[in-house]
């Protein structure tokens, strides 16, 4: 769980590169590390409450915190044993291990400790740990009541967010700025709840958390068309238009128009236009986004309807069966002026796109430059790219958003803030940011239905 929003993202390189600069300014890396262990002593301390503290201290930069943290702890009266692997490197990491006056063990003969701190390997880490390692961390970890893990839990790759022998923490105090393997992949798993120390380093990055967006009410001069006028397309499953036609509704269009058969179901709010007046909405400026792909169906009629969407100039939320409708042919995006948004589960982005090689936000990233257009590529860990290299990772929602419906919702949701008139990336952001308050508010056990109540409840949280 990551507990704050809007936190920039790093590589493991743009990682050193920061710190590189750090040190250019004048700032030595004993100091930094100083920084680091004060910090994890600080947080182990918080949650130790007085119970004896094993730390592990491997032999890099990540040990060499991991001694600073345990000299900081024994200073302020915890009973603080060290167990090292290997020696530390020589530099800053031994230099700090020389002035811990404690005993030292080894790793293989390390007994158990309530409270474990985990700073064996940290960011950088890209090949799986040593099985003899392996078992010791996983037999420290699990007879632990509390582990902190300082960056990473020793076992994560970096950058991809690859389980590498990792046992898991449960908490995860990220250094400078998250890195990927904090919100992707088996990362969710194994850092616990992760926490931020940017102990002084400047991060510039256009890589971030989602976070909520800043909403204002509609004002005095709004109308139901200045508010945003969503379009639905229906298809052969009609209750995949409805949820996204109600989640516009009440996720702040102005006016939801269903196109498709009236069949008397829905909101009374909701306008239902024959499929023969699609084509006229398309070419209304009025219409500020159409949805289309939730149950759309992939005939010769769900076909002819998608290329029609696509020459117009509206904004577009292409889900469902309009993202299998195009395939691998995402080329044909590339030319519109409209703003175009995509939301692709994995199956249906791999289908689109290849399984490329590289983490999620790497493949997220390519493929929006391909398709000239805002990918959400959903999951528990969605990933928001735009072809300009903007990335917004959400991490650790709902578990019980993994049900039918619920990415109706979500392209229902995206097409109001899209009709708003709001960027495509600010809409991406927002909507999934309300998408996943509103599974919150709904509480477990969940269907697909209940999100839309919640809707106007998470935007009511937003509004400044």
């Amino acid at each position: 769980m990551i507990p704050i929003e809007g936190l920039p993202i790093v590589t493991a390189a743009a990682m050193r590169a920061a710190e590189e600069a750090v040190f250019a300014a004048g700032v030595p890396q004993s100091e930094l590390m100083e920084r680091a262990g004060a910090a994890v002593a600080r947080e182990t301390a918080r949650f130790a409450m007085g119970r004896p503290v094993l730390v592990l201290a491997g032999p890099g930069n990540n040990g060499g915190d991991a001694w600073v943290a345990a000299r900081l702890l024994a200073k302020s009266g915890y009973d603080v044993m060290v167990a090292a692997l290997g020696g530390a490197k020589e530099g800053t990491a031994a230099a700090m291990r020389a002035k811990w006056s404690g005993a030292v063990i080894d790793l293989a003969d390390a007994p158990a400790r309530p409270i474990l701190v985990d700073g064996l390997f940290g960011t950088g880490l890209t090949r799986p740990l040593a099985p003899d390692v392996v078992g010791h961390l996983q037999r420290l970890v699990s007879a632990a009541h509390f582990t902190l893990a300082i960056d990473l839990p020793s076992g994560m790759d970096t950058d991809l967010g690859r389980d590498l022998g990792a046992a898991g923490a449960t908490v995860t105090l990220a250094l400078g700025a998250l890195k990927p393997a904090h919100l992707l992949g088996d990362g969710l798993d194994r850092c616990g709840h992760v926490l931020l120390d940017d102990i002084g380093i400047p991060i510039a990055t256009v890589w971030r958390t989602v976070a909520a967006p800043r909403l204002s009410d509609p004002g005095s001069r709004s109308q139901k068309y200045t508010r945003g006028l969503v379009a639905v397309l229906e298809g052969r499953m009609r209750g995949a238009a409805r949820l996204a036609s109600n989640a516009a509704l009440h996720g702040g269009a102005g006016y939801v128009v269903r196109v498709g058969e009236d069949d008397g179901q829905g909101p009374n709010a909701i306008v239902h236009r024959p499929i023969a007046e699609f084509d006229t909405l398309l070419e209304d400026e009025r219409t500020g986004a159409v949805v289309i792909g939730p149950g759309l169906g992939r005939d010769d009629d769900a076909s002819a309807r998608l290329d029609a969407a696509i020459a117009s100039a509206r904004p577009l939320v292409l889900d469902g069966d309009a993202l299998s409708l195009i395939g691998r042919d995402v080329g044909r995006l590339r030319n519109r002026a409209a703003p175009t948004c995509l939301t692709p589960h994995s199956g249906e982005f791999d289908r689109m796109f290849g399984e490329r090689e590289g983490s999620k936000v790497d493949r997220t990233l390519a493929a929006a430059a391909e398709a000239g257009a805002v990918i959400v590529h959903k999951g528990a860990d969605t990933v928001i790219a735009t072809p300009q290299g903007d990335v917004r990772v959400y991490a650790g929602g709902s578990s019980w958003l993994s049900t039918a419906g619920t990415g109706d919702v979500l392209a229902g949701l995206l097409g109001a803030r899209l009709a708003g008139s709001v960027a495509p990336l600010a809409a991406a952001e927002a909507a999934v940011w309300l998408h996943g308050r509103a599974a919150q508010l709904a509480g477990p056990a969940f269907a697909a239905d209940d999100l839309i109540p919640c809707l106007p409840r998470a935007i009511a949280e937003c509004l400044r």
